[in-house]
């Protein structure tokens, strides 16, 4: 398939405002790439200053609908004062490579180390490692919301429990909750090509034999009967509201927890309300810039 490319240079603190509207639209959401080189060491990551400038980049299948979503997108960005964004046609041979230059090692939390499979790194004896080709699929762990949740995961998750991994793209945070010592795990994900992107890193991991992978959605995974210690839900809260509706909170045991990422300051009030109509009780908030993950518990 050949895509749409929009990109789109913005002043950073109008970055996250404007990808969370065009989320929507682009396949499996928007990417934010900063637009400047900061003139310091790349490793001392505390010291790095805060963007000036960012890139906001959509991508549209070319299909029968992208001339109306494109127009859609132009309509939308009227309303702020950013420049014209730049369109062009994109192989999908050309999106899915040309990244991975600009993807590298990167720790997290206290233990977390993620590799790109075509990097060499060291790892420490007390690291754990999760080697990762994330493909076409989202959760490279460069995204504030998937940081976000391999934290939260690496802090919450204990030895033996059960973990369903709701919308799994790449599979990274079920990779990381079985290397954290997770029992039974279920991964899942709507997009066919985000479950065959985890499947090869479950493989790269050797944790394939502990994770049981399907195709679809809360639907699929209520009709399993399952009840879970611990769900990760890294959807967008657009997502998120209308699964609570639709009984998310079923497929977490009493007494279990759940985290929720992928949304932003400015929806984590009607996320929470949702949660407490599915029967879950949000606990905490932890921000990263202006992405917001929830922590939350069902009642015993």
């Amino acid at each position: 398939m050949d895509w749409l490319e929009m990109a789109l240079r913005v002043e950073a603190d109008l970055a996250e405002t404007i990808a969370a509207q065009l989320a929507s639209y682009g396949y499996k959401g928007v990417v934010l790439e900063r637009d400047d080189i900061p003139d310091t060491d790349p490793w001392d990551e505390g010291n790095i200053p805060p963007p000036t400038h960012q890139v906001v980049r959509v991508y549209l299948p070319r299909d029968d609908e992208v001339a109306a979503k494109q127009q859609e997108l132009i309509d939308i960005l009227v309303q702020y004062p950013v420049e014209k964004p730049v369109f062009r046609d994109v192989q999908e041979e050309d999106w899915s490579q040309a990244w991975k230059a600009h993807y590298h090692t990167l720790r997290l939390g206290q233990r977390l180390v993620i590799r790109p499979e075509w990097e060499s790194a060291e790892i420490g004896p007390d690291d754990v490692e999760i080697v990762l080709d994330p493909g076409m699929a989202f959760g490279t762990g460069t995204h504030p919301t998937t940081k976000l949740c391999m934290e939260a995961v690496e802090r919450l998750l204990q030895p033996g429990e059960t973990v369903i991994d709701m919308g799994c793209g790449s599979g990274i945070l079920a990779i990381a909750a079985a290397k954290l010592g997770a029992g039974d795990i279920f991964a899942i994900d709507n997009d066919p090509v985000a479950v065959e992107s985890a499947r090869e890193n479950l493989i790269r991991n050797n944790v394939a034999d502990r994770i049981n992978l399907a195709t679809g959605s809360l639907p699929e995974a209520l009709t399993t009967g399952k009840q879970f210690n611990f769900a990760l839900v890294n959807i967008l809260a657009r997502v998120i509201i209308p699964m609570c509706d639709a009984g998310l909170g079923n497929i977490v045991k009493p007494g279990g927890k759940a985290i929720f990422s992928g949304l932003i300051e400015s929806q984590t009030e009607a996320v929470e309300a949702a949660l407490v109509r599915t029967g879950l009780q949000p606990q905490k908030r932890v921000q990263m810039e202006d992405w917001v993950l929830i922590e939350a518990t069902r009642p015993s």
